[in-house]
């Protein structure tokens, strides 16, 4: 083990709107050893989100930026590698938030065991970790769908935004997803909803209106931008809008174009009693143990099904994430770091 190195990749600099190679530099450390208490973690899977642009930034967020020289964080699924803590063994599979990088020490906290013989371990990353949690919560909670309502969702193929949508169609509601490209379209189209609106179409607009005759009831917000101006004006009286995330605009710099709209939306919000709210998946912890069960017999019984994209080797993690921000991604991004 002493011959082994630990590689990660830190933050080298940070990026003044999209994020280029320059601002990731990968650097080499001795492996080190886990003091009483302490277990080493070798990472099999690193996720790679799109929340991680905003920790790159120093502006106010929800929480601390990613400092100059840190290694960039991440959620992982890692082995044991060796272990001087009484709750794990060497060989156990656990979710950890170890970031980018091979090895990492941990006391234990924030660790979850993983049974790989119950899913794929990778899943823990997605379906069954965050982006699945994120979809669960936010639906359920923020947008309450109701049998016949109709549920649009942004960014419909990746992780978050085809578990919407799949939920939603457990509820009974009408699914419509968003997303860019033709094949993206018809995974959407697979996966059950009832219709699937590709983005980039020049006549984005008149689609999405034409497969939402009756309205949105429940608008769950992943991109913003132009597709926040197509949904907006098809919103119903008492629509409810979960703001997960907004990756259009994660890397625009100065004022956004256009007429400044905010008169137009707060009008609408008080005409239409619409209920935006947004939020971070961590606020709702307490439904954890309801969604891990749900969401794991959902699974089992074919109702909701998840695409993975899956990536060779920590040193394309940054081409990989650049990628995302621009939508080059199908499914749940994932880094596999080493084979389990």
């Amino acid at each position: 083990m002493s011959d082994k190195k630990n590689r990660r990749i830190v933050l080298a600099s940070r990026p003044t709107g999209k994020p280029t190679p320059e601002n990731f530099r990968f650097e080499e450390a001795p492996l080190p050893a886990p003091a009483e208490g302490q277990v080493l973690l070798e990472t099999l899977y690193l996720s790679l989100d799109p929340y991680m642009r905003g920790r790159m930034s120093a502006g106010r967020s929800y929480a601390k930026p990613v400092e100059v020289g840190a290694v960039m964080e991440g959620g992982t699924v890692a082995r044991v590698l060796a272990s001087r803590h009484a709750d794990y063994a060497v060989g156990d599979i656990v979710l950890s938030h170890s970031g980018w990088q091979t090895h990492a020490l941990s006391d234990g906290a924030g660790l979850r065991k993983l049974d790989p013989a119950a899913a794929p371990i990778s899943t823990a990353l997605g379906v069954l970790g965050m982006p699945g949690f994120t979809a669960y919560a936010g639906l359920l909670t923020i947008g309450r769908p109701k049998a016949g309502e109709t549920v649009v969702v942004a960014a419909a193929s990746g992780p978050v935004g085809s578990a919407v949508g799949q939920i939603a169609r457990i509820k009974g509601a009408r699914a419509v997803g968003i997303a860019g490209g033709a094949d993206k379209c018809a995974f959407v189209r697979e996966l059950g909803f009832d219709a699937a609106i590709d983005h980039r179409a020049p006549d984005f607009t008149a689609r999405l209106a034409e497969a939402c005759p009756q309205g949105i009831d429940v608008y769950f917000e992943n991109v913003g931008g132009a597709v926040w101006d197509g949904v907006f004006p098809l919103l119903n009286d008492f629509a409810r809008i979960p703001v997960c995330g907004l990756i259009a605009q994660y890397n625009a710099t100065g004022d956004f174009p256009g007429p400044d709209r905010l008169p137009v939306v707060m009008r609408d919000v008080l005409s239409k009693s619409l209920t935006i709210r947004g939020f971070i998946q961590r606020e709702f912890t307490d439904q954890r143990p309801a969604f891990y069960t749900e969401m794991a017999q959902w699974i089992a019984d074919g109702r909701v099904r998840y695409r993975e994209d899956v990536v060779q080797g920590l040193d394309r993690a940054p081409e990989a994430f650049i990628g995302l921000l621009e939508g080059r991604n199908f499914g749940k991004l994932v880094i596999e770091v080493a084979k389990d």
